[in-house]
């Protein structure tokens, strides 16, 4: 299993850390390790100072694919779920300045937190148009549509196929909208899908 993460999916988020928004998808990868336990808290790396939450629509791959095209991109899934993508973002500002991956600042163990179950797709009334929404401590600080997306999760599978094959029960992030932030030790994350809380992360 791997995780596909797109970058700058959103432009708002984008425009909030200055980055050039993308005329293709642009992706990395983190390794299964990275995923949170369940129910685990997330240790803030004694390597950063400056952790951030990413809150993300997360896709799961239901079928073996390579070149798929976008017309046929909705058969390789039919569930959706939530995460956390979190960044390292002073680490990732160094490596950034240097023109070195960022993966030391996205895949460490930890940084993908995923809710506790996926949901069907056919269970929505628009698909095209899913609400998510992530809390900090009660209080909102995100809240994003999926059809605000730059690059639409049949585009995302059109594109990354080419380059890589996609497996039963690969992951994708589908980006982040605004409102990314600091995590302090202390500090609860609790994601949101349509509404029904499906993720809970506390801040050690």
């Amino acid at each position: 299993m791997k995780i596909i993460c797109i970058g700058r999916n959103y432009s708002e988020h984008a425009k909030e850390l200055k980055n050039a928004i993308p005329s293709k998808p642009m992706f990395f990868l983190k390794p299964d390790s990275a995923v949170l336990p369940k129910r685990n808290p997330l240790f803030i790396p004694e390597w950063t100072q400056d952790l951030h939450y990413e809150v993300e629509l997360v896709y799961k791959v239901n079928r073996l694919g390579k070149y798929i095209s976008a017309q046929h991109a909705h058969k390789y899934y039919d569930t959706v779920g939530i995460g956390i993508d979190f960044t390292a973002r002073d680490i990732q500002e160094q490596v950034k300045a240097k023109g070195h991956p960022w993966e030391i600042a996205k895949a460490f163990d930890g940084s993908a937190a995923i809710g506790s179950k996926f949901l069907p797709l056919a269970e929505f009334k628009d698909q095209n148009k899913i609400s998510f929404q992530l809390q900090k401590n009660g209080e909102l600080v995100q809240d994003g549509l999926s059809n605000d997306m730059i690059f639409d999760i049949d585009q995302i599978i059109a594109y990354v196929s080419q380059f890589m094959t996609l497996k039963i029960g690969d992951l994708i992030f589908t980006g982040t909208p605004s409102g990314v932030g600091k995590v302090n030790p202390g500090d609860r994350l609790e994601a949101f899908l349509e509404g029904q809380k499906m993720l809970k992360v506390d801040i050690k």
